[in-house]
């Protein structure tokens, strides 16, 4: 085992590093609010790719993946994540184009809930959008405290603090700026480092081909395609990973920062198809972990630094687990830019704040207060996988409406909200560890359903669209989409700006 104190030192170092280059690169590049927001329209095509792969990624495909391969069914599982991580990505293509369309000085999803369905629409998205992102970073700190006691005994808290300060520190200082440009350096660096670690850990176990035999020796359900738990866990993947990442306002940012459509299309098709073989390896370390029975698969949420220190020497593998610490940075600074965005967009609706610099300072402030939180619950240990589905069933309930909405014209506040309730009902009363939540209910605990996370999922998003569907069929108030254009306006200073703010923010009291 590493020293605690050169483990702790070294995780500093590399935190401290890319910190002082975020800050140096966003030092003249942030001019305004828009800046720290949205990035409007200034990232091309390979910062824009580098900083979705980055972003969506994170620490999370170290973790969930190899759990899923270790625990969840084998190598069925892992390819089911894989392909349910690709499609999200590419489905923002046609979607973000459409959003760039109605609202070309827009910043987030929950603008558009706003005008085009409602305040109680509004209240539910923006909730949930915020609850799910919250969720998203304690479980990255999760992760990584438990990757950095394993190697190096450091204390949870101390992981959780110095990872959250330092990235706090940086996108507090260079917003969406910061985070693409570190988004950018920290692909460059993990991509190698992932595929060179796979490598060597291969070798030190013995080839594919001694790996193979192992792993049918010890259990042959882990490389089965038939595995009907791992074909149950690629199913419901799908709706789960598809519903959080449209209530990722961190991938909105990056929908509008992109220098025009075209860049839009390529950096979310590359990073798609990128994505696939990243799950895939990582997935296979849960898989080896779970196979080999010099290796404890437990906890399995760590499966992939398990299979780590077991095969690569002491250095080697506290190199990888900094290269983790890049992964949580990536997409902790995307989770921090998010909610700092829809703080500081919602804070300007719901509150007459006519300061640029008072707007950004309680944005700042609200996002530190959920920063901190996260590393409270990262220090706890919980399960990654758990957290992590958690988070996805509120998306997989909420996202269908508001795709339809984007198209359909029909679609009422009523029969949005109507398919989201509906759809999170099912989903709670199967879910396993939210079932509690309905239990509270006087009566309901004797008549809920066996827990089922296939069904959960399934459940909240085929009954959300059903819903949906039957919603538009029975509208009769067609929404104008031309609304979106002149009730949603940049920050940036213009002489109608003001009127157009407090027409939005009297929708929230109407």
């Amino acid at each position: 085992m590493i020293a605690t104190n050169v483990g702790l030192g070294l995780t500093v170092a590399t935190l401290a590093v890319f910190t002082i280059a975020g800050v140096l690169y966003s030092r003249t590049r942030v001019a305004g609010i828009e800046d720290l927001l949205t990035a409007r329209n200034s990232s091309g095509v390979g910062m824009t790719t580098a900083s979705i792969i980055a972003s969506t990624m994170g620490a999370w495909i170290l973790l969930s993946p190899a759990q899923a391969g270790a625990a969840a069914g084998g190598i069925t599982a892992v390819v089911g994540y894989a392909l349910s991580s690709a499609l999200p990505l590419l489905l923002f293509i046609p979607v973000g184009k459409r959003i760039r369309e109605l609202m070309p000085s827009g910043h987030s999803l929950t603008e558009f809930v706003l005008v085009r369905f409602g305040p109680a629409m509004y209240v539910l998205v923006l909730v949930v959008s915020v609850f799910y992102m919250f969720i998203f970073l304690a479980a990255e700190m999760t992760g990584i405290t438990l990757a950095l006691g394993l190697i190096a005994d450091i204390p949870a808290w101390q992981t959780a603090t110095v990872i959250g300060g330092f990235v706090l520190l940086y996108t507090a200082y260079g917003g969406l700026v910061a985070s693409i440009f570190t988004d950018t350096v920290q692909t460059l660096v993990i991509l190698p480092l992932l595929a060179v670690g796979f490598g060597a850990a291969i070798v030190s176990l013995g080839g594919v081909d001694e790996l193979y035999t192992t792993a049918v020796a010890t259990d042959p359900s882990l490389l089965d395609p038939a595995n009907r738990s791992g074909i149950r866990f690629g199913f419901y993947v799908v709706f789960a990973v598809l519903g959080a990442n449209f209530l990722n306002q961190g991938m909105w940012q990056r929908v509008y920062a992109a220098e025009d459509e075209s860049t839009l299309s390529r950096s979310f098709g590359v990073a798609g198809l990128t994505v696939i073989p990243m799950v895939l390896l990582s997935g296979l370390f849960g898989v080896a972990a779970a196979g080999l029975p010099q290796i404890s698969a437990e906890p399995a949420g760590i499966s992939f630094f398990l299979v780590v220190t077991e095969a690569l020497p002491e250095a080697v593998a506290l190199a990888v687990v900094l290269l983790a610490v890049l992964l949580v940075m990536s997409s902790a600074d995307t989770m921090l830019n998010a909610i700092s965005s829809l703080v500081t967009v919602d804070l300007a609706r719901l509150v007459d704040i006519d300061d640029e610099r008072t707007l950004q300072l309680t944005g700042r402030g609200l996002t530190a207060a959920v920063a901190i939180g996260a590393v409270i619950i990262g220090a706890q240990g919980y399960d990654v996988l758990a957290l992590f589905l958690t988070a996805d069933l509120f998306g997989a309930a909420v996202f269908v409406p508001l795709i339809w909405g984007l198209y359909s014209s029909d679609l009422t506040q009523g029969g949005a909200l109507a398919a989201s309730l509906a759809g999170l009902a099912v989903g709670l009363a199967f879910f396993p560890t939210l079932r509690g939540v309905v239990a509270t209910i006087p009566g309901a605990a004797g008549v809920l359903p066996a827990p089922d996370r296939l069904v959960a999922f399934l459940g909240a998003t085929v009954v959300s669209a059903a819903v949906t569907a039957i919603g538009s069929a029975a509208g009769n108030d067609e929404f104008s989409f031309e609304s979106l254009t002149t009730q949603i306006r940049s920050f940036e200073s213009t002489p109608d700006s003001p009127d157009d703010d407090a027409a939005i923010a009297s929708e929230v009291s109407d």
